[in-house]
């Protein structure tokens, strides 16, 4: 019979440690912690593991590559909001929504994801240096299509209120860049002391309304 392998025998010991899922969350932690900064490349599943404070076999065992745990801790927090903003939209009753309601949840619910992973945004931001592989399998694809769901809601939003456009998923597109820049350079623009959140939030909502949905 095969004995385990050293690292599979370390893991096991360490996991009997810790509480149920805890080493995942660890993992997850680390990994979104490391990828704010620095890029997907120049992060190894090595320096993921030991910020974790556990051994890289969980990291595979867990995720099974930099890839998978890229996609869980980053991505999917992104889809998983434009997925819930898009079964928000399809239940809107024009009539009897608020815009400015409606307008708020989108973009303080997108604010918080992006602060939270800022990952996100470096590795989105130096995409253009990925291979078509890494793209796939990291998920940033993933990001793509979702920004593509937005546009479509941009488009219908404007037709809902008879507005025409050649580019109809540029409002939404630009929302969206937007906020990505409030967030990547919020350190820039206030150092260490920004305006609270909800002030960030409002100044976005107002920017959203008043520069796009009531232009001429």
């Amino acid at each position: 019979m095969p004995q385990p392998s050293s690292a599979k025998k370390a893991a096991a010991t360490e996991s009997a440690r810790r509480p149920r899922g805890e080493a995942r969350r660890l993992l997850l932690d680390a990994a979104r912690e490391l990828f704010a900064r620095q890029d997907y490349r120049g992060t190894t599943t090595r320096e993921i593991a030991e910020a974790a404070g556990v051994t890289e076999y969980l990291l595979f065992r867990h995720f099974g590559s930099k890839a998978g745990l890229f996609r869980e801790a980053l991505v999917l927090p992104f889809t998983n909001f434009v997925d819930d903003f898009g079964a928000t939209w399809q239940a809107v009753v024009p009539e009897e929504t608020e815009e400015d309601e409606l307008a708020k949840q989108f973009v303080g619910r997108l604010y918080d994801v992006l602060v939270q992973h800022q990952g996100l945004l470096l590795t989105l931001i130096a995409s253009d240096g990925l291979s078509d592989e890494e793209i796939d399998s990291a998920g940033i694809a993933d990001i793509r299509r979702a920004l593509t769901v937005l546009g479509q809601i941009s488009a219908e939003g404007m037709s809902i209120r008879g507005m025409r456009s050649t580019q109809p998923d540029l409002p939404a597109h630009s929302t969206v860049a937007m906020i990505v820049g409030m967030v990547a350079l919020r350190s820039t623009f206030y150092g260490s002391e920004p305006p609270p959140r909800e002030a960030i939030v409002d100044e976005l909502v107002q920017a959203t309304l008043h520069g796009f949905l009531h232009r001429p």
